[in-house]
């Protein structure tokens, strides 16, 4: 999975993603956008729609299911705690994926798992920029992958923890905005994730 910056100009993220979709299998990317109204929005996202869903990848729109849905998007990833999901649910149904982050505890996730959401994020930045400590994000992910049922992502704050966030178990891995950086070359980054995903479940399967 990929989490954006905020994306202000479409065109320019399009161009990156599609090089990030040339690297490998990519199950979603988690479109974050700048402020502006509804309408602007919107049209980011259909901008990017298109190209993402043509390469089989679901877009997910941050914490605004009127964006995601007249943009196009496969759904929306909330915030906003268990009160986001149910309004989500209401105006989505179930249509769309919901997924959710900004999990602050153990009963916050349980919460989310049993109002349906699709998938659990731990490990995202906060709203401050900083990031949880990598080894509390995987001890959450490894509890919550061997005890639930509900997909679980994992987000990697570097390249370097992108091996240990996929030995938790866990269904997918995110790469954030760092990965969109001036001078990344997202396409090895996406690669080497898949490589390291490949490794890790054929020693699962050689045990």
């Amino acid at each position: 999975m990929l989490v954006t910056p905020p994306v202000a100009d479409a065109e320019a993220m399009a161009f990156r993603l599609m090089q990030a979709m040339a690297g490998g299998d990519i199950a979603a990317i988690l479109l974050r956008l700048t402020p502006g109204d509804d309408r602007s929005r919107i049209e980011r996202v259909k901008r990017l729609a298109g190209p993402v869903q043509g390469n089989n990848v679901a877009l997910v729109v941050e914490d605004n299911a009127l964006v995601a849905t007249r943009g196009g998007a496969d759904g929306v990833h909330l915030t906003g705690g268990a009160a986001a999901i149910a309004e989500a649910r209401s105006s989505l149904r179930n249509e769309r994926i919901i997924g959710i982050g900004g999990l602050r505890a153990r009963h916050d996730a349980m919460d989310a798992g049993e109002a349906g959401v699709d998938y659990v994020m731990f490990g995202e930045p906060r709203p401050d920029g900083s990031v949880p400590p990598l080894p509390a994000v995987i001890e959450r992910a490894g509890w919550w992958a061997e005890i639930f049922e509900t997909p679980c992502v994992a987000y990697a704050p570097d390249a370097e923890s992108v091996a240990a966030l996929v030995e938790t178990g866990a269904e997918f891995v995110a790469l954030g905005a760092w990965a969109f950086d001036e001078g990344q070359d997202i396409r090895a980054l996406v690669e080497q994730a898949n490589a390291a995903i490949a490794a890790c479940a054929a020693r699962k399967a050689a045990r």
